[in-house]
């Protein structure tokens, strides 16, 4: 009972004063009209390219007025449209709707489509759901999956023949053949421990991986991942609100310096039969990160510490050889794409063993190197291989770290060009077709919406426009404006941090202590926050707080994952938590003392996930500095995140005593001396609620006064169910209007 007592009251602690939701002047932005209205959502385009590279395909509003949808192709050149598959043919037998298409993938022959619809949710993504096989000969639309439950495959591919149909369901791999239709399970998992062609929560969560199978080139076998979670340390999510009694989930969830699940790959005939499995020296202290299989089987290796990568090419007949390999003191990343060329003799490999993130090309049989982009720049990511054309586009920003333009580098390394326009700034985005000819082109700012164009490679040469968001340029231009700043900030020794500010168009800059500072951080190295692009209603949710008198500003320190080279990214080894505060601390310090026109008195900071411990740093650390704090989602004790992301930035814990002390806030709980928000989903199954209690328990053992909301069941996101969102952003503003507010208090009168 006063367990619940004491919740209650840290609920209560949180003002409830109401705001004025709707403010008579309807040129000022409100959290409604942000969160709840629609009113400024862009109309955007989501299109692939065919495989065959004759167009790219849409998915639009059925033509027929069916309230289905149609799959339409657009040819690059002309633009002309052609529906390649009409709604009227996508409704079930005995169903009254079509069904609705949250993804399709066309067989090599163009001859089949499978649908996929019906998703539910498993971690971030909806990854399971329904798979629907149209026959467009014979306009047979069939169920796959025979008897299986609703929304239970996952990942469903047509072999490279496109005569059968790969899926996962629960822990196993099976296999459809079409013609005459037949299921062939490939795996059979007598344990839940074990998962085949899946992941468990880290890999997920950590290495981005979703499907764990792959066809060979000739579709007659099937390559695996079997994960053996065994020994593997669960969590509970507890649901108290959904039935009399709460309902436990328990995930394996190895935190930093616990077991990992067990690994290996097999190889499976796709006609069913026995896995043969690979000798890769598979361990629980190590991982596959990647595999391939579209020529020679490659897979990406790693160390339990992440600081050996090798790009190794296996085989059933047990001699795996490694064809390149990276090392560093701190930390390697995964090579998300490579790019093979002249029959898989080739490839094109990032690394930025010199320092800085480069592409090299390799040759397969002797791994010798050769640098092919610049030194000193770092590439954002490679985007195509034109080999035809003896080049490789990547996306890059050499003068400008918030922002990514595209060039091209030839492949004998000796010239290297920006195609992006000069007079075109912001952030970019490419989808290049396979022949290499055109891209889908986005470019957006950071007060500036997207817009989507077709684009000719490589003069740039504009096609044609594909999405223009023009309606909500226009409803932003009708609103009370606001000043949009980029900047750097010179915190001494040379170094100078990338930042953004939001200002009210009204600033005095002569007029002193008048506006409050509100810093947005995130600070960890798996993400920037000062990016020149445009971020939709975090951004103007910002906006509308600049519109009220305050000033906003983000601030990316060292370790973040900006293109400044390895020094700059890896500044942060073993000491995540610890160099980051400090650089922000100081440059909040700096920008105080540039701009008069703030109130040092009224400094707020406020971050989500890895942003809400650094929230909790800020306020734990520098409390002279910053007054006012909203964290959300935070990890207080980094011992209670898991291995993979922990590990790969901070080292073992056993290893890194000091580092983990240092970088948890929760251990400088005591030194709290302003107003603190904190925020957590207690379904949260990243950043656990677990850890948020820790952190109470701490501040109320130091007798520090503080305020929470806990939202029951949601996740990370905090966004499931009705008006959660709303919620959350509503309770986000008044904390602030009521605890660091937008006009300086009063002088007080002095006595006559």
């Amino acid at each position: 009972m006063k367990a619940c007592a004491f919740l209650a009251l840290g609920v209560l602690l949180v003002p409830v004063a109401a705001w004025a939701d709707a403010p008579a002047d309807d040129r000022l932005l409100t959290v409604e009209r942000i969160f709840d209205s629609g009113e400024f959502h862009g109309g955007g385009i989501s299109a692939t390219w065919l495989k065959d590279g004759t167009g790219y395909v849409t998915v639009e509003p059925a033509s027929d007025k069916s309230g289905g949808q149609d799959i339409v192709r657009h040819d690059p050149g002309s633009g002309k449209k052609e529906i390649l598959i009409p709604a009227e043919l996508l409704t079930p037998t005995g169903s009254d709707s079509p069904l609705g298409i949250e993804g399709f993938e066309f067989s090599p022959d163009m001859a089949r489509v499978l649908i996929y619809t019906n998703s539910k949710r498993v971690w971030r993504l909806n990854t399971r759901g329904d798979y629907w096989m149209l026959d467009r000969t014979s306009r047979e639309l069939r169920k796959l999956g025979g008897d299986a439950r609703p929304s239970t495959l996952r990942h469903a591919r047509f072999s490279p023949r496109g005569d059968k149909v790969a899926y996962a369901i629960d822990r196993d791999l099976y296999i459809e053949e079409l013609e005459p239709a037949r299921i062939i399970r490939l795996t059979r998992s007598e344990s839940p421990d074990v998962i085949n062609g899946g992941f468990d929560w880290v890999y997920e969560e950590e290495f981005y991986l979703r499907d764990g199978f792959r066809f060979s080139p000739d579709g007659t076998q099937v390559a695996y991942w079997q994960l053996n979670t065994s020994g593997v340390s669960e969590f509970p999510l507890v649901n108290e609100t959904d039935s009399l009694y709460p309902a436990i989930r328990m995930i394996k969830y190895p935190k930093a310096g616990e077991l990992n699940s067990a690994w290996r790959i097999g190889i499976v005939p796709a006609a069913g039969g026995q896995t043969q499995w690979l000798s890769l020296g598979q361990s629980r202290d190590n991982y596959v990160a990647s595999m391939t299989w579209d020529g020679p089987l490659v897979v990406q290796k790693l160390n339990r510490l992440q600081n050996q990568l090798e790009l190794v090419e296996a085989s059933i007949l047990g001699n795996a050889r490694t064809i390149t390999a990276e090392r560093d003191p701190a930390w390697v990343d995964v090579v998300e794409k490579v790019l093979w060329f002249k029959n898989h003799e080739e490839l094109i490999w990032t690394s930025e063993a010199d320092g800085w993130r480069r592409l090299h090309r390799v040759k397969v049989g002797n791994g010798a190197r050769q640098p092919i982009t610049p030194a000193g720049v770092d590439v954002i990511e490679p985007v195509h291989l034109d080999e035809s054309s003896g080049v490789v586009y990547y996306t890059a920003s050499p003068q400008n770290a918030t922002q990514a333009y595209l060039y091209k580098a030839t492949l004998d390394g000796k010239k290297s060009e920006r195609v992006t326009p000069s007079d075109q700034p912001g952030t970019h985005h490419y989808q290049v077709s396979p022949d290499g000819r055109f891209a889908i082109h986005t470019v957006s700012r950071l007060d500036t919406p997207p817009t989507t164009d077709l684009i000719a490679l490589p003069s740039h040469r504009r096609v044609r426009i594909l999405a223009e968001s023009q309606e909500l340029q226009k409803k932003l231009a009708a609103l009370k404006p606001w000043k949009t700043e980029f900047f750097q900030v010179d915190i001494g020794d040379g170094v100078k941090l990338d930042a953004w500010a939001l200002l009210p168009a009204e600033l005095d800059a002569r007029a002193r202590g008048k506006h409050p500072l509100l810093v947005h951080v995130y600070g960890e190295p798996a993400a920037q926050t000062v990016l020149d692009r445009w971020s939709g209603p975090g951004y103007l949710w910002h906006a509308m707080l600049a519109q009220q008198g305050y000033v906003v500003v983000s601030i990316d320190n060292r370790g973040t994952p900006a293109p400044r080279g390895r020094a700059w990214r890896k500044s942060i080894y073993k000491r995540v938590g610890i160099n980051a505060p400090m650089d922000q601390a100081a440059a909040v310090r700096k920008i105080l003392t540039e701009r008069p026109y703030l109130d040092p008195n009224r400094v707020g900071v406020w971050g989500w996930s890895g942003g809400g411990s650094m929230t909790l740093h800020a306020m734990f650390k520098f409390p002279e500095l910053y007054k006012v704090g909203i964290s959300i989602a935070p990890v207080p004790n980094q011992r209670l995140y898991d291995t993979i992301y922990q590990e790969r930035y901070m080292a073992l814990p056993k290893d890194n005593v000091e580092g983990y002390t240092q970088g948890s806030p929760v251990n400088f709980a005591g030194k709290l001396q302003g107003k603190l928000l904190v925020i957590h989903g207690t379904g949260d199954d990243n950043c656990h609620y677990q850890g948020t209690e820790q952190l109470l328990n701490e501040l109320i053992r130091q007798n520090r006064p503080f305020s929470m909301m806990a939202y029951p069941n949601r996740s990370h996101s905090i966004s499931e169910g009705r008006n959660t969102t709303l919620h959350l952003r509503k309770l986000m503003t008044r904390y602030l209007l009521e605890n660091l507010p937008a006009s300086a208090p009063a002088p007080m009168a002095r006595a006559g």
